[in-house]
């Protein structure tokens, strides 16, 4: 298949490899991030790790937007469900995230909420029009990917004057989330209470030039494997501060083995050169000022939040959206007078810290026992895309000679 079968060719990665393993200096531990989740399954599901020397390490970052989901937000949905009378349409991971009280919105759906797993935004919008004598809810979730289909049916359902559709956003931005892991430790002045108007700013390209509640511990990280749908939609012009301000490269990368190991390379070669860049190896998608057209009718139907509450990150300010005011009356949260309440992860998972990379699925406690895809505790185990659940799937047996070697060392 054209442009596929040619990203995963086995002599090239190995080729790739060679050379990775020729220029990293032997007594330089390489510490590099993938922010994005479908470069952690690229990289579990490919096999990856085992091309690369013993001194590079890839460290999972918090770029899965089912994982970054907090808890209060999915009991917001669920009570809309529950109490509303309404028809719930989401993502089919979103429908498995753990809630409170043992709940999802799977088991709610089970309990007789009326919840439906849609494929697309479009497909909620469809089923407002089909049954004009239900209020139709979509529970938008993701990152600038999934960002511009659900602005798409804000504005068709306002042309069209829809009075049973409205949108429950909790849509977040990439380049807060890797500011507050380059700004890990540094004190907060405190938050702003998630909800609040914004105190003005609405480019989402821009959101992320203020910190947030980073008090949690955060990986040391040398450099960032760049996202690549979220790029092509805001553009690699965004990424340029983090390479400037904290001297962190960064190179986005496409989703196929070949991708992230050229990727890999590129950041060895900064490193070794004493440099900071922005580099794009997923030039066949990536602009620097990506898709305008999106941009724009993104900036049409959203705002920025002041405040939003990040799983294993805290709450962050101008990280997310909102829906503008004019716009107001297809904002679910506004016309179910619908009230966040933060609500604190699973003690005994370790989401949080693997979304920050500062542990390994391995470190969790709970970890393929308590915790699995068939009954994820945490939401690093709902998606494919998450920390855990990629290396359930496909490495979680590379972690037999590690347990083995450290039992018998103890």
């Amino acid at each position: 298949m054209k442009y596929i079968d040619e990203f995963r060719d086995g002599a090239l990665a190995r080729q790739i490899a060679e050379r990775i393993a020729a220029e990293v200096r032997p007594d330089h531990p390489y510490r590099f991030m993938e922010f994005c989740g479908g470069h952690t399954h690229a990289i579990s599901r490919y096999g990856v790790l085992e091309l690369l020397p013993s001194n590079v390490r890839m460290i999972h970052g918090p770029g899965c937007p089912v994982c970054v989901l907090p808890i209060g937000r999915v009991d917001l949905a669920i009570r809309l469900a529950l109490q509303h009378d309404v028809i719930l349409c989401t993502y089919g991971d979103t429908m498995r995230v753990p809630a409170s009280d043992n709940l999802s919105l799977t088991k709610a759906k089970a309990r007789g909420g009326d919840i439906r797993m849609v494929y697309s935004a479009a497909d909620a919008l469809q089923l407002a029009r089909a049954n004009p004598e239900k209020q139709v809810v979509f529970f938008a979730i993701g990152f600038e990917t999934t960002t511009p289909p659900t602005a798409l049916v804000i504005r068709d359902a306002a042309r069209e004057g829809l009075q049973n559709f409205s949108v429950m956003c909790s849509h977040v931005l990439t380049p807060p989330a890797i500011r507050a892991i380059l700004d890990g430790g540094r004190p907060s002045a405190g938050p702003p209470q998630e909800g609040s108007a914004p105190s003005g700013g609405s480019d989402p390209r821009e959101a992320g030039e203020r910190g947030g509640d980073v008090s949690h511990e955060t990986a040391e990280i040398e450099g960032f494997v760049g996202p690549a749908h979220v790029s092509i939609i805001i553009g690699s012009d965004p990424y340029a501060k983090f390479a400037t301000e904290y001297q962190k490269p960064v190179v986005i990368a496409g989703f196929e083995p070949l991708d992230v190991l050229q990727a890999i390379l590129m950041l060895v070669r900064q490193v070794n050169d004493g440099r900071a860049e922005v580099e794009n190896e997923f030039i066949r998608a990536v602009t620097p000022e990506g898709n305008r057209n999106a941009q724009a009718l993104m900036d049409e139907i959203f705002e920025l939040r002041e405040a939003f509450e990040w799983r294993g990150l805290g709450t962050m300010p101008l990280s997310a959206l909102r829906i503008r005011d004019r716009y107001q009356t297809f904002d679910a949260e506004h016309r179910f007078h619908l009230v966040y309440k933060a609500v604190p992860d699973n003690k005994a998972c370790e989401c949080g810290a693997i979304l920050r990379g500062v542990k390994e699925p391995r470190d969790c406690k709970i970890f393929g026992t308590v915790c699995t895809p068939e009954n994820p505790v945490g939401s690093c185990m709902v998606s494919s895309e998450g920390a855990c659940a990629a290396h359930y799937t496909y490495g979680r047996f590379r972690d037999i000679p590690v347990v083995a070697a450290a039992e018998e060392a103890a």
